[in-house]
Order: C-alpha cells, then structure tokens, then sequence
C-alpha cells in the first residue's frame, strides 16, 4: 500500500507569501494597528507555527514596550478571524495559484488509486478554502486534518500520528511532502519518508532528514532540480512512480 499526506501552506502553494502575510498586513490596518509584517520579518515569524500563534508571539516579543490587551485570547481570536476573511478574498481574487506539478500529481495519484490526505497546522476553514479554489477536496482527500484538531503543533509529529490513526496507515507505507524544517521534523519523528519542495522562506533550512530535497514538483516541460541526496532515480519530475520508489528505498 502507498499513500501521499501533503502538507497545506508553501508546499501545496506559496500561501504564505502570496497570501498569509499580505492577509495579516490587510487585518492589522483594518483593526487600525499600527503593525507591518514585511517579508524580512514574516520570513522570522514562520518559526511559529500557526496563525494565532504567531500574532501572539509578535505581541510578546515584538511589542515589548506596548500595552497589550488585556482579554489578550480574544483580540487575537477577532484579529485571526479578520485576517483569514482578508486570505479567503484573496483566493477569490486568484492571487494564489497551486505550485508546479501540485495538480498533475493529485491527478495522478488520485487516478492510480492512493489515498491522500493533508496534514496541516494551518486553520480549517483556510485549508479547505485553498483547496476548493483549485478542486474538489472529496474528490481527492480522504483525510484533512488541520488547525487544532491535536494539541501540538509542528515539529511535533502529533498531526502526522493522527494522520496514521485515522488512516490506519503503517508510517512506512506513506510519503510526506512538506516545505519547512519544522514539517519535516514532525514527519521524520512519525516515522514518516519526507519530499520537500522548499520555497523562499525555507531554502535555506536543515532538511538533512528529508529523503529528496526539491525546488518544486515539476511537470514534463518544466523539470525540477534537485538539491539534495540522489534518489531523484533519474526523474525529472515528481510522478506516482517516483513516489513509489522513494517509499521503498
């Protein structure tokens, strides 16, 4: 049996820089703060993962000398909900387009009969909004789970275990596609075979766990380069096939 468990923002598309942040900016001034994520500081925020998460990390470390409000959980809950109505417009508009090879390989693996599924620490309603954008999710997915659905967030391999669970998959029976060294972290400790396509705000992390480091998936007029280890089995771009041999290296 094979499976493929994909993680949501940066790895299916390049959510977070077309989308997260620049929904974030257009729920801080709607709220009239003064706040400016710029794409230097976004790119330091990602250590965090999760949304409200990340707003209350901002507060802590980076408003220091501010006042912070005192019913501090549901200003950020309001501000969270301001800012995921801002991503959903965003998707409308088409602003975030899937990244290379994404659909194809969906279409394949879908064709071929492997269940799939996402593993994400990003909310719901912004996952299942994404991915109604480009197709219908129960056409694809037998499994989305996301947000809070377990108690610990990437690296902790809580979200890919419950993956496992509910799939009633062995971990070596599955492959993960991630973007990020915490992605690849909460995999590798599930026991999970990890695909990384890196982007802009991870290319310059540790994916020495992973098993193929990639720029993104491919198509066969747009090949990928590898950037790490050799299990590319002289592939130029990410197909079932390949997949399958990655699960059984």
């Amino acid at each position: 049996m094979t499976a493929f468990i994909f993680d949501v923002d940066g790895t299916l598309a390049n959510t977070e820089h077309d989308g997260h942040r620049v929904a974030f900016n257009r729920a801080f001034a709607e709220a009239g703060l003064d706040w400016y994520w710029s794409e230097s500081l976004y790119g330091e925020l990602l250590a965090i993962s999760g949304g409200k998460e990340r707003i209350r990390h901002y507060m802590t470390h980076y408003l220091a000398n501010q006042d912070l409000e005192k019913n501090q959980k549901d200003f950020i809950q309001q501000l969270h909900q301001q800012k995921s109505n801002h991503y959903r417009q965003l998707l409308q508009e088409g602003n975030i387009p899937l990244r290379s090879g994404v659909k194809r390989l969906l279409n394949e693996a879908r064709d071929h009969g492997i269940p799939l599924a996402v593993a994400t620490t990003s909310s719901l309603e912004n996952t299942i909004a994404l991915l109604e954008t480009h197709l219908n999710p129960n056409d694809y997915f037998k499994l989305i789970a996301a947000g809070d659905i377990v108690a610990n967030k990437k690296p902790a391999p809580d979200i890919y275990h419950y993956v496992l669970d509910q799939m009633q998959l062995p971990p070596e029976t599955a492959l993960a596609f991630e973007d990020s060294q915490h992605g690849v972290a909460a995999a590798t400790q599930a026991g999970l075979k990890t695909v990384v396509t890196f982007n802009n705000y991870t290319h310059h992390q540790d994916f020495s766990e992973a098993k193929l480091v990639l720029n993104h998936l491919g198509e066969p007029n747009q090949p990928f380069t590898v950037y790490r280890d050799d299990y590319a089995f002289e592939h130029t771009y990410f197909d079932v096939a390949l997949g399958k041999k990655l699960i059984q290296v």
